[in-house]
């Protein structure tokens, strides 16, 4: 069962599945800054495209930090691909926040800048990069939400958590937000 909230004109929702299978406009995916794929998220996104995602995310020049690059989807029922570079949680280093607030802003403006409707997030940086589950829902929800805000393009925009732990735990942070 999915959590759904509504901000402006959009749908803000919270639910628990394998994000290879959003029928979003664009998926976005947690890469690394080679974008050459990886594990994880990244892996399972790779796998779930096909070699023409490396195809394209080679010719990309990589991706720094907080940023983020749209490629297609190719055999994903997304149609584009955000692949959002998050960072690797180093917890006296005030930058880290910053940085993993942006990827979800980068990603926002990305979908927008091409006229999409729907997104599909999912927890970035919390998997190998060790980002603290608790901290960054509460980092990407209020970034989203800041985001929607000021913006009416976006029609859904959906967090695709992959554990019911996680969903809990944005479940959470989402009702502390509104």
């Amino acid at each position: 069962m999915a959590t759904q909230i509504q901000i402006n004109q959009t749908i803000l929702e919270l639910t628990q599945g394998d994000i290879t299978q959003e029928e979003t406009d664009a998926i976005v995916n947690a890469a690394n800054s080679s974008l050459l794929g990886g594990g994880g998220v990244d892996g399972a996104i790779h796998r779930a495209a096909g070699s023409q995602l490396l195809a394209e995310t080679s010719q990309l020049g990589g991706c720094k930090t907080g940023d983020a690059k749209l490629t297609k989807g190719y055999r994903l029922k997304a149609k584009y691909v955000i692949h959002g570079v998050g960072p690797i949680y180093r917890a006296k280093d005030p930058h880290v926040s910053k940085m993993l607030a942006s990827v979800y802003q980068r990603s926002l403006e990305i979908a927008t800048a091409h006229q999409l409707v729907s997104i599909a997030f999912p927890a970035i940086s919390t998997g190998i990069y060790g980002y603290p589950m608790q901290e960054a829902a509460e980092i990407s929800l209020k970034t989203v939400i800041s985001f929607l805000e000021n913006n009416t393009q976006l029609k859904l925009v959906r967090f695709v958590l992959f554990t019911d732990d996680a969903l809990r735990v944005f479940e959470e942070k989402l009702s502390r937000l509104i």
